[in-house]
């Protein structure tokens, strides 16, 4: 199932809130997100009715791991779109920001291709140090 861009901006907001061991709650993602108390909290119901998260009783959200793996996809895109952005001049910033919009937008297919691309140029030079 394809997930909705704002279910995956969720989803990836709570990996990269959690990455450092720290519990999230609602408030979190409010802050980081820069949303309203009840946009998140009618979001983090959703998610929660859709098996991507759970919540326990101290208001302590956790991935479920169909939620991981969005989150998880959602990151990894992030992370290389931005960085090869990044690599071919774009000021950090706006390849930040272009990166959020492009790892929505893009199918998987093109993304596959591009990460294969980089990955092979990465050996590439990196066998060429050698």
């Amino acid at each position: 199932m394809k997930a909705r861009e704002s279910t995956e901006n969720y989803l990836e907001t709570i990996l990269m809130l959690n990455q450092d061991g720290k519990q999230v709650r609602a408030i979190d993602i409010v802050r980081e997100l820069e949303y309203s108390k009840p946009s998140v909290s009618i979001a983090m119901k959703n998610l929660r009715e859709n098996g991507y998260i759970e919540i326990d009783s101290e208001g302590y959200i956790t991935l479920t791991d169909n939620g991981q793996s969005i989150a998880e996809s959602m990151y990894e895109r992030h992370m290389l779109i931005s960085d090869w952005l990044i690599y071919l001049g774009v000021d950090k910033k706006t390849a930040v920001n272009d990166a959020c919009k492009m790892e929505h937008a893009m199918s998987e297919k093109s993304f596959s291709v591009i990460k294969s691309h980089i990955e092979n140029w990465k050996r590439d030079i990196y066998n060429a140090k050698e």
